[in-house]
């Protein structure tokens, strides 16, 4: 099975090379693995048909419970057949349907078969979440398939309309799963089936949930809009899609999960009611359209609310109807949608009033068009007549509800012959005073798939008896009936066939009176589904400027003052309904009154904060909050967390000061008295609020800490540093999530910064090439400032003269000069002794960027491009790649540290131990680094170059500055 699947994917995406290289003649060569899965699944009919399954799982993460788990049984059987059967035929009609010259015929081959693979493993599907990611899979390579020709507005829209609808759904179906399996207790779904929950309130909420992703996939009402207007997309689109896979997943989800929860309260209502309103109003507007595909497109809304409304019913003999139907259905919709598609090639139109005397050009076409149209109206012998047969009489024997949807159901079913009518008389018909539509001939390779389907609809028709086991399989999940229905064609003169012939007869009687129909139909016709979507759309969009431009007011302290009140709310609401404080330790204030001084100190600084108005004095106070904290891990005896506190404190506290140059010295925000005097007390309770919640959380513990069995885990490999080690080795994969999320906020930052606008002006010939300082090496030492405009000789540091007078320090320049290496050797002893003494990849990091940074501020952006000449990006993606790399070594054997280790002796020094573990950190090291030199770049370097252009100290375009020369 997985191979069958994986098979679709990796052929996939191999498309695009193939239809480059055979031209369309490559959709034969991907036909191949739908119609090896189509093989496969006939071979294992016995099997199915017995009430046997065959089943394959994968222990994705067994920790969790987390498997991918696949099953083929009777339901399976009969849903991989048509999604595989049909979407090869599919596939081999593509060939004949484009050219070679159809734009991005690669890319919609690669969509096609990707979304055939996706199908076919959300029917095999026997996990909750395996079958959600394949569903949500689905959705999109229909939306990728929708909008093919994007060149087009109407088929972005449908295909945006498309993914919106069934995506919501899709979401809203997530959680119904994740209630089920919970209430369950698994995941699997046969074990759910076999063993449904009770029906509490959670329980129905989720089956109203699942419900909302089935009913929106299968574009039943009100979510039946999308479909139509999925019509934009090709032919084969629509033959597939919209009439054989996704749009038959929402039935197929609804019949898996009704022998569970057919009999929750909630189920039948809304299975019945939408059902048999969607049969309904998708039939009355198929009546009045000229377009053939949306004729069927309504045809085929109208039959998926039929469909759902017998999945749904919940008797066994319903159940038998519905999957016979489901097999009827995909056997003259897909060819009556590839049948459109040739009129459509051969005609180029598609619009029945224009179509005349088609018929008789194309007499084989006709032919299957009618062959196909037949068995949707259900006329005998074609299988949808013994489809429709065994509905009607699941239905008449019913309760009293299934007796009212059966009314519906023979109105449907009216309906269905009229616009089945209509659409072989606009097709096909020679229409009076209009001439004959001239057409071109149609191949055999043409016509080859669609006949096939029609003819198997023709010969299932009395052999429908040969399904019977198979389909009868999935029935007798349900309880049993005390009079079992058999599927056969003729079962005698009955209500069932009067009603069927009832339902011919007014079928016949709407399309003679077509001109009355349809002008009736257009004068009552309510707003229609499309146009109600587009106003919620509109009304949306004002609704969220409107909340938008309430609520982001521009003011930081609101901003935060409403986080924190959020906060505040929610944790008082937790700590005084669930008391969690009972029975929790009594806290102690300290260990030794070391701590409670600097934990006092602490605070002070940081009430202090609330009444300044300068923001360099904030950035200091705040600053000694940090260093507060930093002295707190000392005195408790953590000195690995306290250096990297330290080193973090002191980069944030300059990256502060690199922002404030170009900000008032004082805050300028006008508060009115009492929002300034209710500010303390908002921050007050909530430092309270946290500092208690942290208390209840560390007092009520009454699990083991997992901080012994590493400790252990460390000692037995001859460490110390059990924090850097967790870090670089235990939880490596979170290091490598956050190291990443850093490298993208930097990176966002740094746009934020280097982002121009054509409202700024003229830019330089240095900004237009994206030249900075930055761009300044020690290759290009030729190029730093000479002479009274440019710098002198090298000195203590190298560009230390290109700032103005007023702005050096000789004692900062030799001091920068003096300690700059020392502080990348000590950078580099950290990263280093990190197994055994306090260090590591993030400290060492930050104490060679604090190395950098020291450069530049002796010495300006260009000591800064100086002393690194690279790129920070290359440090940034360098780190990300190694720690990467590493990271993925280590599945070798589940960790990082057990991967690799090496031991040896150095002649100068000596033993040495060295693990992968020193390789992830060096990688943590190198994005450190490239994260403090991209942001002292962007709020260093950039401001300044900021200033001295506000100042008018950059040469004019062209000039001497186009060198990088300050003058």
């Amino acid at each position: 099975m997985i191979a069958l699947i994986v098979a679709h994917f990796a052929l996939a995406a191999c498309a695009g090379p193939l239809v480059h290289r055979l031209g369309r003649r490559a959709f034969v060569v991907l036909a191949t693995p739908p119609a090896a899965a189509t093989v496969w699944a006939l071979t294992r009919w016995n099997t199915a048909a017995s009430g046997g399954a065959d089943t394959w799982s994968w222990q994705w993460i067994p920790d969790y419970g987390v498997a991918v788990d696949l099953r083929l049984d009777a339901l399976s059987e009969l849903m991989v057949l048509l999604a595989a059967g049909v979407g090869a035929l599919v596939l081999l009609y593509c060939a004949s349907y484009f050219t070679d010259d159809t734009p991005q015929l690669g890319r919609f081959a690669g969509n096609l078969l990707a979304f055939a693979g996706a199908m076919l493993a959300l029917v095999l599907a026997d996990d909750l979440i395996t079958l959600y990611v394949f569903w949500e899979l689905t959705t999109v390579f229909s939306y990728l398939l929708i909008g093919h020709g994007s060149e087009h507005r109407h088929s972005r829209r449908s295909a945006l309309q498309a993914l919106v609808v069934t995506t919501l759904g899709g979401l809203a179906m997530l959680v119904g799963f994740l209630i089920l399996g919970h209430a369950a207790g698994t995941y699997r779904i046969s074990a759910i089936v076999a063993d449904p929950p009770e029906a509490t309130l959670a329980v129905s909420v989720a089956v109203v949930l699942v419900l909302c992703g089935a009913l929106s996939k299968s574009a039943i009402w009100p979510f039946s809009m999308w479909l139509p207007n999925a019509m934009a997309a090709p032919t084969p689109v629509s033959a597939y899609l919209h009439a054989a896979a996704m749009v038959k997943a929402g039935v197929y989800l609804v019949a898996r999960l009704a022998p569970a929860f057919a009999d929750v309260p909630v189920w039948k209502p809304v299975v019945l009611v939408l059902g048999g309103a969607t049969m309904l109003l998708g039939g009355w507007r198929a009546l009045r359209l000229n377009d053939l595909k949306l004729v069927l497109a309504y045809g085929t809304v109208s039959q998926l609310g039929f469909l759902t409304l017998l999945a749904g019913t919940g008797n066994r003999n319903a159940a038998l109807a519905a999957v016979a139907m489901i097999l009827g259905h995909a056997l003259f919709k897909a060819p009556l949608f590839l049948v459109t598609g040739i009129v459509d090639h051969a005609t180029g139109t598609r619009d029945l009033r224009r179509l005349s005397g088609v018929g008789r050009s194309l007499p084989y076409v006709a032919a299957v068009a009618v062959l196909a149209a037949a068995s949707m109206a259900a006329l005998p012998p074609l299988l949808g007549f013994a489809a429709k047969e065994a509905a009607f009489e699941a239905l008449l024997h019913g309760t009293t509800a299934e007796r009212w949807a059966l009314a519906a159901v023979v109105a449907g079913s009216a309906l269905t012959t009229a616009y089945t009518l209509r659409f072989v008389w606009g097709a096909f018909a020679r229409k009076p005073g209009l001439p004959d539509t001239p057409v071109h001939g149609v191949g055999w390779a043409f016509l080859a798939p669609p006949a096939l389907l029609a003819v198997l609809g023709l010969v299932l028709g009395p052999g429908v008896g040969w399904t019977d086991r198979l389909l009868g399989a999935y029935a007798d999940t349900f309880p049993a009936d005390p009079h079992p229905y058999h599927l056969a064609l003729w079962h005698g003169l009955g209500t069932a066939l009067l009603l069927s012939a009832l339902a011919w007869a007014a079928g016949a009687v709407l399309f003679l009176g077509r001109t009355h129909v349809t002008r009736i139909s257009r004068r009552i016709a309510w707003p229609t589904a499309d146009s109600v979507f587009g106003h919620l759309l509109l009304g949306q969009e004002r609704l969220a400027l409107q909340v938008t431009g309430f609520i982001q007011r521009g003011s930081l302290s609101v901003y935060l003052a409403t986080t924190l009140l959020v906060m505040l709310a929610g944790q008082l609401a937790v700590l005084v309904v669930d008391t969690p404080w009972d029975g929790a330790v009594r806290p102690r204030l300290w260990d030794n009154p070391l701590q409670g001084a600097v934990a006092a100190l602490t605070c002070a600084a940081a009430l202090l904060c609330l009444t300044v108005r300068r923001r360099m004095k904030a950035v200091v106070l705040a600053g000694l909050t940090g260093y507060g904290a930093a002295l707190l891990f000392v005195v408790q005896g953590a000195p690995d967390l306290a250096l990297t506190q330290f080193c973090v404190e002191t980069v944030s506290m300059i990256v502060f000061v690199l922002v404030l140059r170009r900000m008032p010295v004082h805050f300028q925000e006008t508060v009115s008295t009492w929002r300034r005097a209710a500010r303390i007390p908002v921050a007050l309770a909530s430092a309270a609020t946290v500092g208690v919640g942290l208390w209840v959380a560390a007092a009520a513990r009454t699990a083991q800490p997992a901080g012994a069995a590493m400790v252990e885990e460390v000692a037995d490999h001859g460490l110390k540093d059990v924090v850097a080690t967790i870090l670089v080795d235990l939880r490596a994969w979170d290091t490598m999530g956050e190291s990443a999320v850093l490298a993208a906020a930097a990176i966002g930052v740094t746009s934020l910064i280097y982002l121009h606008r054509r409202s700024e002006g003229t830019m330089s010939q240095e900004e237009l090439q994206g030249r900075t300082a930055w761009s300044l090496s020690a290759q290009h030492s030729a190029r730093l400032p000479q002479g009274d405009d440019v710098a002198p000789e090298r000195s203590w540091l190298a560009a230390g003269s290109t700032l103005a007078p007023e702005h050096r320090s000789i004692v900062f320049e030799v001091v920068a000069r003096l300690l700059f290496h020392p502080i990348l050797v000590l950078s580099v002893y950290l990263l280093f002794c990190a197994e055994s003494l306090p260090g590591g990849g993030f400290v060492a990091g930050l104490v060679a960027g604090l190395a950098m940074i020291t450069r530049y501020l002796a010495g300006g952006r260009f000591e800064l491009a100086e002393a690194a000449p690279l790129q920070p990006g290359l440090f940034t993606g360098l780190g990300l790649f190694i720690s990467t790399g590493v990271g993925l070594l280590g599945l070798v054997d589940g960790t990082v540290l057990h991967a690799f280790t090496y031991h040896g002796h150095l002649p100068v020094f000596g033993d040495y131990h060295l693990s992968t573990s020193v390789l992830f950190d060096f990688g943590v090291y190198l994005l450190v680094l490239g994260v403090v030199l991209d942001i002292v770049r962007a709020l260093g370097a950039k401001v300044d170059r900021q200033i001295e252009r506000a100042a008018g100290v950059l040469a004019p375009e062209g000039g001497p500055e186009a060198g990088g020369s300050p003058r």
